[in-house]
């Protein structure tokens, strides 16, 4: 229930500052520009609080529903406008004006991102080295003579110092669909390897499961070695000793103590036959894993904690990624256009049919990744808030009638055509708007439920 919590605060705080910054984008512009706005809400439906403020009185509303937020301008075409006030609605303002408020929103999104990139880079950016743990059998990555051990230094001449590079670097491979993939390792005793992996379906890598997968990759993980036992617990009862290291579960070779995680935990109440190595020989042991409800749903529990490596491994797989205060500005810019043009492609993919959709994420899941991100810490917390800052932005550009790059799409018709496109183009646009988001959310919120009982 506390990470329930937790999840859930972390979710308002970013949508409640994501949201905010989108629409003092419009707040501000518009006011800069002479249009007269009557209120600023964060969040729909039944307000919660507010406040007038300035001579305008301008209510400042916080709603029920934090799922998003508006700001209402002074406009003919949603109530009567008193006639000293005309100069002032948004209707009667110039098309150029009109852009600009609108485009205000998606702007504000980028430059915060750009800011917390900043100050990510500023207090540094923790990551794991990508050290590869495991090469999944009949892969890609096996195919080009990727083992167990090498360090990816580079993909295709980029650097990789983190695994989060090395991700987002055959992600952009994915989406640039090369023939042949250039990567420079190292071995686990130092030899440096220049290595070409030829694709005959580079979209395999955008197929559900991620990118890691896909092409063939496992993380290195902590050793599966047991530090204690509960007593009484399903470890206990099936003979398992501090000490043991996990080698097969039913047959499978165990890699990490995350992937024995995953296999215990998808298993309440399901027999695993274990082999443990323990001082020098294998032993052999029938474990059952209790069934215990937490983290939205029922999983399986052994009673057993990791291992950790001593001080000197932790540092030897840790990499500090960070800038001076004057280099991390265009590292946070470059990092704001790379995400807004991988989110761009990655879109087109999915539109295309040649991404799988199954990659949406909706609510519940955002709301997990902020509630894992700022436990973690700081720099992962601004890193997510990044990414979604950059994907509000990019997808309120989008050509989709209600959403701001639709407004924008009008106004430049009217540029074009000297006069403003019909109310009932507008009206039918609007239908047609809404019921793509709905689609959208009905994919992307089933996407969560899928994850989540998966």
């Amino acid at each position: 229930m506390s990470d329930v919590i937790h999840s859930l605060a972390a979710f308002l705080v970013a949508i409640g500052v994501l949201v905010t910054v989108h629409e003092f984008g419009h707040f501000w512009v518009a006011r800069r520009l002479g249009v007269k706005v009557l209120r600023f809400s964060i969040g729909f439906g039944r307000p919660l609080w507010k406040w007038t403020f300035g001579a305008d009185r301008t209510e400042l509303v916080v709603a029920a529903l934090p799922l998003g937020g508006y700001v209402r301008m002074l406009d003919e075409r949603e109530g009567e406008v008193a006639p000293a006030e005309l100069h002032r609605a948004f209707n009667r303002k110039p098309v150029p004006t009109r852009i600009a408020v609108v485009v205000a929103g998606p702007l504000f999104n980028f430059l915060f991102a750009i800011l917390a990139y900043w100050v990510m880079y500023v207090v540094g950016v923790p990551g794991l080295r990508p050290v590869v743990g495991a090469v999944i059998p009949d892969s890609v990555a096996e195919q080009a003579g990727i083992v167990q051990g090498d360090e990816i230094l580079a993909i295709q001449g980029v650097r990789t110092p983190t695994w989060d590079s090395a991700m987002t670097a055959l992600l952009e491979a994915g989406l640039d669909e090369p023939r042949t993939l250039e990567l420079q390792v190292r071995g686990a005793h130092g030899g440096e390897r220049q290595l070409e992996v030829q694709f005959s379906a580079p979209d395999r890598l955008l197929e559900k499961g991620g990118v890691l997968k896909n092409f063939g990759l496992v993380p290195w993980q902590l050793p599966a070695v047991v530090d204690e036992v509960v007593a009484g617990k399903a470890a206990s009862r099936a003979g398992m000793r501090p000490g043991d290291r996990i080698v097969r579960a039913d047959g499978r070779k165990i890699t990490g103590w995350n992937e024995w995680v995953e296999y215990v935990r998808a298993r309440p109440e399901q027999p695993i036959e274990v082999v443990v190595e323990r001082d020098g020989r294998q032993v052999s042991l029938h474990l059952v894993p209790e069934r215990v409800s937490g983290d939205g749903g029922e999983h399986g529990f052994i009673g057993a904690s990791v291992r950790l490596p001593d001080a000197q491994q932790r540092a030897t797989m840790r990499v500090d990624v960070r800038y001076g205060v004057l280099e991390a500005l265009p590292a946070a810019v470059n990092k704001t256009v790379e995400m807004s043009t991988l989110t761009l492609r990655t879109l087109w993919k999915m539109v295309s049919g040649r991404a799988s959709v199954e990659n949406l994420s909706g609510p519940i899941s955002i709301a997990r990744y902020a509630g894992e991100s700022a436990a973690i810490g700081l720099s992962t917390f601004l890193a997510f808030l990044g990414v979604v800052s950059v994907s509000l932005g990019v997808l309120n550009l989008l050509p989709v009638p209600v959403l701001d790059g639709g407004h924008l799409m009008y106004y430049l018709v009217e540029a074009v055509t000297g006069r403003p496109v019909s109310e009932a183009v507008q009206l039918a646009g609007q239908k047609l708007g809404i019921l793509l988001l709905l689609l959208l959310m009905s994919i992307a919120f089933y996407n969560d439920l899928i994850r989540l009982f998966d």
